[in-house]
């Protein structure tokens, strides 16, 4: 179990982080969340063990994990780090940058490791090829297999599919995460991409004002956003006589007390996002069709 206690950190003299608590049991994935600037990079960084800490406690099971002041090199064998940075060999093939770290007393072993993450990543086919040619994309799922390639027992992932483009992405996050799940790793993710948490985290994490400002279940933060910057993490929406409101939560009526005015369609594939007037807010509601500038629609609210 993961256990961060009462965690501060400051860079030089300008807080950071204050007051973080949390724990994350055996393959549980949490997703820390937050506006740029928040501390969810730094964060991943102190669990790691790349910074002191000012104050706090952070222990995986009975092991207190220590900054650079108590260990010389960065790390524990139990728990891997994927950062923003990929950090490969670029003159070596994917499946040696893979197996790097894996020992080669085992060849049979080996093999079958490398072969199992490749697939896991989607990279079967570029196995012979040098990661200096790869795209970034591609160098980021390298990265994310090398880091399992030694069976961690916890993974800290920041922005992992970031570089990834959307021909890849869904169906790369449904493989890592079921992956880490079927073999009982814990993962804290870092993102800033909802998708990279519904259907997958078993927690959220908001980051705010340097502390956690809620903890709790994603489906019960988006049914239930308590304030703009959960909502606006979720999607497009509305504040209607103080409710929170999502745009596809709002549909168009024969008659109601939200008249609004029609700027601007903009065309989702599967609906238009349309940009409308109501008592001189802007307000944003998904509709089947395409709606005429200056069009006058009654609008009523569905949850």
């Amino acid at each position: 179990m993961l256990n961060v206690k009462n965690l501060t950190f400051s860079y030089d003299k300008t807080p950071v982080l204050k007051n973080i608590s949390f724990k994350a049991k055996p393959s549980e994935n949490i997703a820390i969340i937050g506006e740029s600037g928040s501390g969810k990079s730094t964060l991943l960084k102190i669990l790691y063990g790349e910074y002191d800490l000012i104050e706090g406690h952070v222990f995986w099971k009975d092991e207190e994990i220590l900054g650079p002041k108590y260990n010389l090199v960065v790390g524990h064998d139990f728990m891997k780090y994927v950062a923003q940075e990929f950090d490969l060999m670029p003159f070596i093939t994917v499946e040696e940058n893979i197996g790097k770290f894996l020992s080669n007393f085992y060849p049979e072993e080996k093999q079958r490791r490398t072969a199992e993450l490749l697939e896991v990543v989607e990279l079967t086919k570029f196995a012979k090829i040098k990661v200096k040619t790869l795209s970034g994309g591609q160098k980021q799922r390298v990265a994310l297999a090398r880091a399992l390639a030694k069976q961690p027992e916890i993974i800290l992932l920041d922005e992992p599919f970031s570089h990834i483009d959307n021909f890849k992405k869904q169906s790369l996050r449904r493989s890592v995460f079921k992956y880490l799940k079927d073999n009982n790793i814990t993962c804290i993710v870092a993102t800033h991409d909802k998708d990279d948490v519904l259907g997958f985290a078993d927690r959220m994490i908001v980051l705010n004002q340097k502390q956690i400002a809620i903890n709790n279940l994603p489906e019960t933060l988006y049914k239930n956003p308590t304030t703009p910057l959960i909502a606006s993490f979720f999607g497009e929406f509305n504040i209607i006589n103080n409710e929170i409101v999502y745009a596809n939560q709002l549909k168009i009526v024969e008659r109601s007390k939200l008249e609004a005015v029609v700027k601007h369609s903009y065309f989702k594939g599967p609906y238009y996002l349309v940009e409308a007037v109501l008592d001189g807010n802007v307000l944003f509601f998904e509709n089947q069709f395409k709606l005429e500038k200056n069009a006058i629609v009654y609008i009523d609210i569905f949850k």
